[in-house]
C-alpha cells in the first residue's frame, strides 16, 4: 500500500485532512526530538547526575498526564482542530521558555518542560481522534502512517539536532527557532482538518462520546485498560530510547556527542521505516501477530543495544530496537478508536495510561543508571515489553466495529 493508492478515492476535503494530520504528527515529532539532541548540553550546564535529570525530565510527563486526563472533555469541546491549534501556540511558548531559561538554572527549565508536556498531550489525542476520523473516511489502516509521520519529524528533528551540536549552534537558537517553525507551519495547517463528529453519539451516552461524564466512566472498561497498558508498554519502550539513546552511547560506550546524537537518529529511522510499512502488514496478518512479533524483535534489539561490545552493534540494536517498537502506540490508540462515537474519551484514557511511561520511565532509568550505568539499565524496558505481548489480544477488534469494517480489514487477528 502506498501514500498514492491511499489518497487516490477521497475527495478533496478528505485528502486536506489527511495532509493536516500529517503535518501535526510531523511537527509534533520535530519538536520533541530537537529538544530530546539537546538534553546532553542541558545536563552539562545544569551539572546533573543521572537521578537528577530523570526527575527534571519527569516535568514533561506530569504536563502531558494532567493534559490528557482532560483532553477528551478539551476535544469533545473545542475539537480537535482547536485543541491542536491552542496547543500549538503553549508549545511554541513552552520550548522557547526552555531554550531562553536553561543558562538560569533547573527552575525555568521545568517549568516550561511542564507546559511543553502539557500541550504535548491534548496535541497528541487531538491528532489521534482526527487521524481516527480520516482513518475512517478512507477505509484503509493508515494510523501507522500517520505515526510514521511523527517518526518523520523525530527523524528530522534529530538530524537537525545533530548539526547543530556539530556546528556549535547555541541550544537558545536552535530551541526558540524549532519552536516559531513549529508552531506557526502547524498552527495554519490543521484549518484543513475535518469535522470530528463522523457518528453520532452512541444511544443513550447523552452529551456524545466525548464529555467529561463519559471519560470518566471510560475508565471502567476493561478493554480500554488493558489497552491502555499495551500502550503503556511500548510508550516505555519509545520513550526510554527518546530519552536515553544518546546518553546511554556517550557514557556507556564513550563515543563523542554527534555519534551518540546519531545512534538516536538510527533509532528514530527505524520507527519510521516500521510505520510506513507496518500497515500492509496489519491488513495481511491483524494486529496481534504483528504486534507480538515486533515485540519480539524489539526485545532483541534492546539486549544487543546493551550487551554488545561495541557503538556498531549498538547502531545495530538501535535499529531493532526501534523497528520493534514503531507500530505499538498507533495500533493502540487504533483500537482504542474502533468505535467512533466513544473515540475521544477512549483515545484520551488510554493515552493518560500510555503516557504514565514517561512520568515514570525518566526516573526509574535515571535511579537504575545511578547505580548500574544508563546503559544497564535499559534492560528495564525488557521487562513491559513482555507485559505488551500478554495483553496483545485485546487489540483485536470488537465484533461491532469489526462489522463497519471493509472486508479487505476483516483481517484475522
Amino acid at each position: 500500500m502506498t501514500a498514492t493508492t491511499v489518497l487516490a478515492g477521497p475527495d478533496a476535503g478528505v485528502r486536506g485532512a489527511t495532509r493536516a494530520v500529517y503535518v501535526a504528527f510531523i511537527g509534533s515529532g520535530f519538536t520533541m526530538a530537537s529538544w530530546a539532541t539537546r538534553i546532553p548540553q542541558v545536563r552539562d550546564e545544569l551539572g546533573l547526575n543521572p537521578s537528577r535529570l530523570g526527575l527534571v525530565l519527569l516535568a514533561i510527563a506530569a504536563g502531558s498526564i494532567v493534559s490528557l486526563v482532560l483532553a477528551g472533555h478539551i476535544v469533545a469541546r473545542f475539537g480537535s482542530r482547536g485543541t491542536v491549534t491552542a496547543m500549538a501556540a503553549l508549545l511554541l511558548v513552552a520550548l522557547s521558555a526552555v531554550g531562553i531559561g536553561y543558562p538560569y538554572g533547573v527552575v525555568p527549565v521545568v517549568v516550561g518542560l511542564f507546559f511543553f508536556g502539557f500541550a504535548n498531550g491534548a496535541w497528541d489525542v487531538a491528532m489521534n481522534v482526527q487521524g481516527a476520523v480520516v482513518e475512517r473516511r478512507l477505509g484503509k489502516a493508515i494510523m501507522p502512517r500517520f505515526h510514521a509521520g511523527y517518526s518523520v519529524g523525530t527523524v528530522a528533528g534529530a538530524l537537525a539536532g545533530a548539526a547543530a551540536v556539530a556546528l556549535h549552534l547555541p541550544v537558545t537558537a536552535h530551541l526558540v527557532g524549532s519552536a516559531i517553525l513549529v508552531g506557526v507551519v502547524v498552527m495554519l495547517a490543521v484549518r484543513d482538518f475535518a469535522a470530528d463528529e463522523a457518528h453520532p453519539p452512541a444511544e443513550g451516552d447523552e452529551g456524545g462520546g466525548g464529555g467529561l461524564r463519559r471519560t470518566l466512566a471510560t475508565w471502567r472498561e476493561p478493554r480500554t485498560l488493558l489497552i491502555g497498558a499495551f500502550v503503556l508498554a511500548f510508550a516505555f519502550a519509545e520513550g526510554a530510547g527518546i530519552d536515553w539513546i544518546s546518553i546511554a552511547v556517550i557514557d556507556g560506550y564513550g563515543a563523542p556527542a554527534t555519534v551518540g546524537t546519531l545512534a538516536f537518529a538510527m533509532f528514530l529511522t527505524a520507527m519510521t521505516v516500521g510505520r510506513w510499512f507496518g500497515p500492509a502488514l496489519l491488513d495481511r496478518y491483524g494486529r496481534v501477530v504483528v504486534v507480538r512479533a515486533l515485540a519480539v524483535i524489539s526485545l532483541v534489539g534492546l539486549m544487543l543495544f546493551v550487551f554488545g561490545p561495541n557503538t556498531a552493534t549498538a547502531f545495530a540494536g538501535a535499529l531493532l530496537w526501534g523497528l520493534g517498537a514503531s507500530l505499538g502506540f498507533p495500533v493502540g490508540m487504533s483500537a482504542a478508536a474502533d468505535d467512533p462515537a466513544k473515540a475521544p474519551a477512549r483515545v484520551s484514557v488510554v493515552a493518560s495510561i500510555g503516557y504514565c511511561a514517561f512520568l515514570g520511565g525518566p526516573p526509574l532509568i535515571g535511579f537504575l543508571g545511578d547505580h548500574l550505568t544508563v546503559l544497564r539499565a535499559l534492560t528495564a524496558v525488557a521487562v513491559l515489553l513482555a507485559v505488551a505481548t500478554a495483553v496483545a489480544g485485546t487489540l483485536r477488534p470488537p465484533p461491532a466495529a469489526t462489522s463497519e469494517l471493509p472486508e479487505k480489514e476483516k483481517a484475522p487477528v
